[in-house]
């Protein structure tokens, strides 16, 4: 039986209880935010369901679905779920009436390397990484529909990240690799105000100017050292083991060529900012 469709709304978001998803709802709380609706598998949302499970029988009519939901670690049989679920997330879009999906990928399907265009070949060093190339494909593979796809290949999100607990937990130091050259690791980051106002202008566009991936990232990278400074945090080095990866840098130019209007924030102090305000919201 399908799903019947109900009051128009504008974006539907998935996996709203994750990391992410915490500090969008914070970013988009005030009078003059976005009224999403929240999906869930459990909790405070506006729709509980787990995928696998039929799907309600009464859904919002909805311009786009942002797919957040995934899984970041556990066995390979564990990351498979990303597959699954974007087969999950396309019948929630159809459902829906959305015209636009947005998927969360990750920079970690390039593996190292700086400047990465999203023509660069996919080398991931991880089976994360692996896991969420395996879900672009996937992607990909849909059958033709009303529903345009896009994969957001994001940066590292400040307040989201492997940095941020030893970030938040109390005022001791923060340990980073030291890399042969005296240098930390350099990554590609993004503030998580800036991912809202991202998100949100993607689903402005006309479905049509999505592309099939996209990297969502701030301007220019920047060190996990600078961070940690911004933070006001000690830092304590240590030796880079032999697997580390010192650099993952994202090329934003095609962002910013679909959003020229945003003015996403490049220094880590902007970014610890940001991050502390929506953590001062909660």
């Amino acid at each position: 039986m399908l799903a019947e469709i109900c009051h128009d709304e504008t974006m539907l978001i998935t996996g709203s209880t994750g990391r992410i998803g915490t500090l969008l709802r914070r970013a988009w709380q005030g009078p003059a935010g976005p009224r999403p609706l929240w999906l869930a598998r459990r909790g405070t949302a506006d729709i509980l369901w787990s995928p696998g499970e039929a799907l309600p029988s009464v859904l919002p009519r909805c311009d786009t679905v942002i797919a957040l939901w995934g899984q970041i670690s556990g066995t390979s049989e564990d990351l498979a779920a990303n597959v699954t679920l974007v087969h999950h997330g396309a019948s929630l879009a159809r459902a829906c009436g959305a015209r636009r999906m947005l998927h969360l990928s990750s920079a970690a399907v390039y593996g190292p390397g700086t400047a990465l265009t999203e023509d660069t070949p996919p080398r991931p060093a991880n089976a994360y990484g692996h896991a969420k190339l395996a879900m672009e494909e996937a992607v990909r593979a849909l059958p033709s529909d009303e529903t345009r796809h896009c994969c957001l290949r994001l940066a590292n999100v400040v307040g989201a990240d492997s940095l941020a607990p030893a970030l938040r937990a109390g005022k001791g130091p923060v340990r980073l690799d030291r890399f042969a050259d005296g240098t930390g690791p350099l990554r590609s980051y993004i503030a998580p105000g800036d991912l809202a106002q991202v998100l949100c202008a993607l689903a402005q566009l006309p479905p049509d100017r999505l592309p099939a991936r996209l990297n969502v990232t701030a301007p220019v990278p920047v060190t996990m050292e600078s961070l940690v400074r911004a933070a006001d945090r000690p830092l304590i080095w240590q030796e880079a083991p032999e697997n580390a990866v010192q650099a993952v840098t994202l090329d934003g130019s095609s962002l910013a060529g679909l959003l020229p209007f945003l003015y996403l924030k490049d220094t880590a102090r902007a970014m610890i900012d940001d991050w502390h305000s929506l953590e001062m919201a909660a």
